[in-house]
């Protein structure tokens, strides 16, 4: 059956390509064709190639593919498949990635990366399952600036549908919604949901405040695209539903964090803390404590804001092993891991009776997703909101309390449980309510 299936999509890109032409300078809707006709053949020959021959691939690719690397993928010593690079005459280059499990073949993906004088960028993805077919494809679509504006869903023969997702639209207009101004540092947000855009902090002349500090544009929307640009992830939009749900009236600044360039994080938590933030919250972090240098200052710079971090889920123990920034410790910062009924740490949670400060409820949460969709999600992500909804509801109720009063009354709402070993955090168990 993969043979069959496989000789046909090789047909198809065969096809394609003898009616289009070779790959040299063609007009726009030519080119789609020959760059949708080379990659079907790409997974053509991959389905037939468990392990097989680089050099052989690119000839067989046509349109003068040059390997430029090859190598096998593997875990623990087992090899899981291949991917191969390869560079192609007209520009741009070809990355095709093999994964089989025990010699069952699971998935190929195709992705083309066009050259432009700024290096290579991602033009077009296919990924296919066992039966070699396409599955899932996309192709992104950039301005006359040269940044990109939306990713296109294609069909399985690669050409474009009506389904677009953008990636930097415009903001919706509005009004500041008054109330409790908190700080959401994350992937950005779905501004373009109506329960989104009707809490975010504006100016006078209706402008957000949020901000971009990964792009460095006025236009935070929820999109982490470090794993695949086709397929970002999409983080900020759920965290921000829960805090905005539980939180009372509260005026949102999105930012988008500054992945490129760790020293932005001064720069961010200045504006923040300059356009009235009385509580941030960030549902993230990492391992090394290197890049969190220029966050650490910033938060020592201003005391009287509250920082509510992420613990992690990567269930382990953070006084051994820690997670940043929620194992610096700082006097107005609280960590946040996410607990089971019971109030011990959730499956996957991380814990550290020095390292984290709560435990708080975060799994099975509601959740509003990108797509405006309501859902469930768990981890130490979801608690993080929930209390940060709890200190935004009693400043509302204390607005003169400091950073250390609103710490000092969170925590008088803990619990140590008992759950018959050393405990897991430092001040227990809190159920925030919402």
């Amino acid at each position: 059956m993969i043979r069959t299936v496989a000789a046909l999509a090789f047909a198809l890109a065969a096809a394609l390509t003898v009616a289009l032409g070779p790959l040299a300078a063609p007009a726009r809707g030519e080119e789609a064709g020959e760059i949708a006709g080379m990659i079907l053949r790409a997974i053509a020959l991959a389905c037939e190639d468990a392990s097989g021959d680089a050099g052989a691939m690119a000839k067989a690719l046509s349109g003068g593919a040059e390997v430029e690397t090859a190598r096998p993928l593997t875990m623990n010593g087992v090899d899981f498949g291949w991917r191969r690079r390869f560079a192609l005459a007209a520009g741009g280059r070809l990355t095709v990635t093999r994964i089989a499990i025990a010699g069952a073949m699971r998935r190929i993906e195709a992705q083309y990366d066009r050259a432009t004088s700024g290096g290579p960028r991602p033009d077009t993805v296919a990924l296919a399952g066992p039966d070699c077919a396409v599955r899932v494809a996309r192709r992104m679509v950039y301005g006359d600036d040269g940044r990109a504006e939306a990713i296109v869903e294609l069909d399985a023969l690669l050409a474009e549908t009506d389904r677009r997702a953008p990636i930097d639209p415009p903001v919706p207009a509005g009004t500041d919604p008054g109330g409790v101004t908190v700080a959401l540092i994350d992937s950005g947000v779905n501004y373009r949901l109506p329960a989104i855009a009707r809490a975010l902090a504006r100016d006078a002349g209706g402008a957000i405040l949020g901000y971009d500090y990964w792009d460095m544009d006025p236009r935070p929307f929820d999109a982490n695209p470090a794993r695949s640009p086709f397929f970002p992830q999409r983080h900020g939009t759920r965290v921000a539903s829960v805090l905005l749900r539980e939180g009372g009236a509260i005026r949102l600044i999105p930012y988008r964090y500054p992945r490129p360039d760790p020293t932005r994080w001064r720069a961010l938590i200045d504006d923040a803390a300059a356009k009235g933030a009385r509580i941030v919250v960030m549902a993230m972090g990492s391992n090394r404590a290197e890049p969190w240098a220029d966050f650490v200052a910033a938060v020592k710079t201003h005391p009287d804001v509250l920082f509510i971090v992420s613990a992690g889920n990567d269930g382990r123990d953070l006084d051994r092993r820690p997670v940043y920034p929620a194992a610096f410790n700082l006097d107005n910062m609280i960590a946040v891991g996410s607990a089971d009924p019971l109030g011990a740490p959730a499956p996957g949670s991380n814990w550290g009776s020095r390292t984290v400060d709560l435990l708080v409820p975060g799994e099975g949460i509601a959740v509003i997703d990108f797509a405006g969709r309501p859902a469930r999600a768990s981890g130490s992500s979801f608690a993080v909101p929930r209390l940060g909804a709890l200190a935004a509801r009693l400043l509302a109720r204390n607005p003169s309390w400091d950073a250390t009063r609103l710490k000092a009354a969170i925590f008088s709402r803990a619990r140590m449980t008992d759950a018959g070993g050393p405990p897991t955090s430092r001040y227990g168990f809190l159920d925030p309510g919402g």
